[in-house]
Order: structure tokens, then C-alpha cells, then sequence
């Protein structure tokens, strides 16, 4: 398969299913109860001020990254109502105002939760390097500390939360959605016995850009004053659209040259934290994943010839 021709497509592990989503589209797929498959089909907005946007480097990732927050809470919302759920026992639908008015609502809680997630990730280091400041007041040993202990929290909260039992099948469902990805990179039928024999990881995974900010982050740090606290801190937050964007960036970049030697490598670190945010999924995990991205490209194919011939 031709890279610079084929449609780029990423996806969202959810409770029991996943999403995927190519340029127009995005498609939940979810296990219910009585282990049949569900649907959930979302085309995305096309608004040509976010388009625009997108075409500039460094600002397209924080558009990219708040309208995934955005979409992905609307799947995760259909999941989570509908995956312990009989068929037929669903909550009645609201009224299509009403209905139009949960779905930005949670599409606000997506984002605010995001920056509330992202405020606390990167202003609590920065307390806890502050602590040590005594021992180790030099800006360059606090910048160190500082990005030491968000890698430690990074860390640890991957590690806790994927003890529980429902977070491990969800991390489950997050290596087969990077199983199917793969298996479709290389052309190959998307069968479960074909998927099982792929990678569960993934150079453009968002478990990598996480990483990502705190390398980045740590570059960046160096740049600005460290002292006194509260400049540090507010640097700390202005600073956050600027950490995205480049980490971003990054992400793209690995993606692109994973397959040249040596600098395959640049990879490597976000790679191995997805040991932690993905789990080998079973086969009947793997088959929601296929039914899902499959249901994508139905979808997609039924496009006008105008529209599909944009995807390519």
C-alpha cells in the first residue's frame, strides 16, 4: 500500500468496543451484553475555519487534539450507556433538541475534562520539584525534577488504573485497535487470524504523545524563567498549547520515519509505554475492532465519488 496515497485512519479504545475514524467519518463498534455487535456512526463537522487551522504546523495539533477530546466523548458516551445493556432495554430517545443539546454538552466535558487532566499533570510536578528546592535550586536540577516526577505520575497512573479490571479490557481493546491498524498498513485481509499476528503497538498512538509532553516539555522549560513560583507556574500554563503543539509534531515526525534504521528509534520511548496502555486483546475482542473499522469503510464507499475520491 502506497503511505502518501492510502487515507490515514486512527482510532479510540472504548468500554467493549472501539472507534475508528478516517477524514469524514467516525464509527464506534461495541460488544453488548448479548454478545452481539452495536453501531454508532458520527461524520465529523467539516468547518472551514478548523480546516484551515489544521494546515498550520505546530497550531493544527491543538485543533486535532481538542476535536478528538470532543468526538471521542461522544463514543465513549454511546459505549458506556450501551455495553452493560440488553438490546431493546435502551433509554428511551429524547426529543431531537434535547438530544442535540446532550451531545454538546458532552462534547464540553470532553474538552473541559481534557484541560482539567492537563492542568493538574503539569502544575503538580511543579509543586512537588519546588518542595526539594532547598537541595536543589539550580534551574536545570529543577526543570529535571520537575519532568522526573510527571514521568513518575504518568507512570503510576497508567500502572493503577490498568489493575482494574475494567480499564485492562479496555487497554485490551486498545491493542486491537492497533492490531487491525497494522494489519491494514500492510494490505492484508482483515481476518482475526491475520490482526492476532500484528503488533499491539503503534508509532501514532496517543499513548506516545503523552510521553512526548514531557520530553518536550522538559526542552521547552529550559527557555523560560523557573523562578519565582508564580511565574513558573503560569509559564507552566501558557505554555501548555505550546507543548502540545510541538509534541505533536514529534508524533507525526516518528510516524514517518519508522521505517528508516536508526532513526526508527526516535520512536522507541513512546513504544514502550504502550506496554502499559495496551494489553493483548482475545479474538472476539479483535473482531469488534475488524467490525468497526470495516463498518467505516462501508460507509466511506457509499460517499459520492467526489467526496471518496477526497479521502484518497
Amino acid at each position: 500500500m502506497n503511505e502518501q496515497s492510502a487515507p490515514v485512519y486512527g482510532g479510540q479504545a472504548l468500554l467493549e468496543g472501539v472507534m475508528f475514524g478516517g477524514k469524514d467519518h467516525t464509527v464506534t463498534a461495541i460488544r453488548r451484553k448479548d454478545q452481539s455487535i452495536d453501531y454508532y456512526h458520527l461524520p465529523r463537522e467539516q468547518k472551514p475555519f478548523l480546516q484551515n487551522l489544521k494546515k498550520i504546523p505546530f497550531l493544527r495539533g491543538v485543533v486535532a487534539i481538542v476535536e478528538a477530546a470532543a468526538t471521542g466523548s461522544k463514543h465513549l458516551n454511546f459505549a458506556s450507556e450501551r455495553y452493560d445493556v440488553m438490546p431493546g432495554e435502551e433509554k428511551e430517545e429524547e426529543e431531537e433538541p434535547s438530544k442535540l443539546a446532550m451531545y454538546l454538552g458532552v462534547a464540553l466535558l470532553g474538552i473541559i475534562s481534557f484541560i482539567f487532566g492537563k492542568f493538574v499533570f503539569t502544575l503538580v510536578p511543579v509543586f512537588l520539584a519546588e518542595l526539594f528546592e532547598f537541595v536543589i535550586p539550580s534551574k536545570t536540577g529543577q526543570i529535571l525534577l520537575e519532568s522526573g516526577f510527571k514521568l513518575i505520575l504518568l507512570l503510576c497512573y497508567i500502572y493503577f488504573i490498568s489493575m482494574t479490571p475494567l480499564i485492562k479490557r479496555v487497554f485490551q481493546y486498545h491493542g486491537a485497535e492497533h492490531k487491525v491498524i497494522n494489519a491494514y498498513e500492510q494490505n492484508l485481509p482483515l481476518t482475526v487470524e491475520n490482526v492476532q499476528a500484528q503488533s499491539r503497538l503503534h508509532y501514532r498512538c496517543g499513548s506516545s504523545f503523552m510521553l512526548f509532553t514531557v520530553i518536550v516539555g522538559m526542552v521547552v522549560y529550559f527557555f523560560v524563567p523557573a523562578d519565582p513560583l508564580w511565574l513558573r507556574v503560569v509559564d507552566r500554563l501558557l505554555l501548555i498549547p505550546v507543548v502540545l503543539g510541538i509534541s505533536f509534531e514529534v508524533l507525526q515526525m516518528t510516524n514517518k520515519l519508522r521505517n528508516i534504521p536508526v532513526l526508527r528509534y526516535l520512536g522507541y520511548p513512546g513504544l514502550a509505554l504502550q506496554l502499559l496502555t495496551t494489553k493483548p486483546p482475545m479474538d472476539d475482542q479483535v473482531e469488534v475492532a475488524i467490525a468497526s473499522f470495516q463498518k467505516l469503510h462501508e460507509i466511506e464507499r457509499h460517499l459520492p465519488e467526489k467526496e471518496q475520491a477526497e479521502l484518497v
